[in-house]
C-alpha cells in the first residue's frame, strides 16, 4: 500500500497557492431559442452554412455572480433557398473567486464561453437533427481569438472596451 504524502510536508499552502483564481458554474440554461425549417423535403446537396457568434457578460448584483451568454445564429442555404435558421442564446451563471480585476473581462469572455460551448453545440446538433436534417457539428470556437479581434476592433474605432 502506497503512502500519500503532503507535498508541502504538512506546512500551510504558500501565498501563490492561496491566490489562484477559481471559477464555479452555478447554472447553465437556454435563454432563448428559435428554429425555422422552411424547406423541409428539399433534397439537400451541399448547403452553405454560415454562423455568427456574439458574447455578453454582466454582473448580476453588486458583489454577486456573473451571467455570460453566447448568442449564435446559424443559417443554411442551398441555391438561394433557406434550409433552416437557428438562433440560440445559451447562458451560464458563474461565481468567480480571486480573479484579478485586470483579468476579469478576458476571464468572462474567454474561459466562461469555453466552458459553455460544448453544451450549446450539442443542443444545436440535436435541434437541427430533430428538425429532420443531418446533425450539425459546429467546429470549436477560439474564444481567445474572438476576444482579441473584438479588442482590436474597439481600439481601431477609438472606443474603449466596455468594462464588465
Amino acid at each position: 500500500m502506497a503512502d500519500i504524502t503532503d507535498p508541502n510536508g504538512g506546512a500551510p499552502p504558500d501565498a501563490s497557492q492561496q491566490q489562484l483564481p477559481s471559477i464555479q458554474v452555478a447554472a447553465q440554461y437556454i435563454k432563448d431559442l428559435s428554429f425555422e425549417n422552411p424547406s423541409m423535403g428539399v433534397n439537400i446537396q451541399r448547403p452553405q452554412i454560415d454562423f455568427t457568434v456574439d458574447l455578453q457578460a454582466r454582473r448580476m448584483q453588486d458583489s454577486g455572480p456573473y451571467e455570460v451568454v453566447i448568442k449564435m445564429r446559424v443559417t443554411a442555404q442551398q441555391e438561394e433557398r433557406t434550409l433552416f435558421l437557428l438562433e440560440i442564446a445559451y447562458g451560464g451563471i458563474f461565481v468567480l473567486d480571486k480573479v484579478p480585476e485586470e483579468a476579469l473581462q478576458p476571464f468572462l469572455l474567454i474561459e466562461c464561453p469555453r466552458l459553455l460551448f460544448p453544451y450549446m453545440r450539442r443542443i444545436v446538433s440535436d435541434i437541427v437533427s430533430d428538425g429532420g436534417l443531418p446533425p450539425l457539428m459546429i467546429e470549436p470556437i477560439d474564444f481567445a481569438a474572438l476576444y482579441r479581434s473584438k479588442m482590436m476592433e474597439a481600439q481601431n474605432s477609438g472606443n474603449a472596451p466596455q468594462p464588465v
